[in-house]
């Protein structure tokens, strides 16, 4: 009888678990690349669905029931909208941007210290031709956009 000395291992080799690692790091970097792609292309689409809320219920709604369009927006003259879609995505409202003009010298320091800068609001409505009233002849809205150039409406009244 003969005896052999070798031995079979059974196993992976370095090189094939090398190329695993690779190809499984290589997946994960795309796959958290396209995430953030998607993420910020939701982002952008959400936006644009808030912006035209805003225009659609100032030119079908508002505008035809008053004649003129408001000096400012908000969930209390634009009731036929959803409120939330006023909310941006820093989660700020009117309210909130309103509020942030109106703050001290001492409370912007202070709110500068804690938090690294002020918010801003991310739509923007400017109105055209006021009189004292607040009743506008017309109006500009629009919000930047991560992926495309600035989305803008115009009021049709002009």
């Amino acid at each position: 009888m003969s005896q052999t000395n070798s031995r079979h291992l059974s196993g992976f080799t370095i090189i094939e678990l090398m190329v695993v690692i690779v190809v499984i790091a290589a997946a994960s970097i795309l796959f958290f690349v396209q995430k953030q792609n998607i993420d910020t292309a939701n982002q952008d689409e959400r936006r644009k669905v808030a912006i035209n809320a805003m225009y659609y219920n100032l030119e079908e709604v508002f505008h035809p029931a008053n004649g003129f369009y408001p000096s400012s927006i908000s969930a209390d003259n634009l009731k036929a909208m959803d409120p939330a879609l006023f909310t941006d995505s820093n989660g700020i409202t009117p309210a909130d941007a309103k509020e942030f003009t109106n703050l001290t010298e001492e409370e912007k320091a202070n709110y500068l210290a804690i938090a690294g800068g002020l918010p801003s609001y991310e739509y923007s409505y400017t109105p055209t031709n006021c009189d004292n009233d607040g009743k506008c002849k017309g109006y500009t809205l629009r919000v930047a956009l991560a992926n495309e150039a600035e989305y803008v409406k115009k009021s049709r009244h002009n």
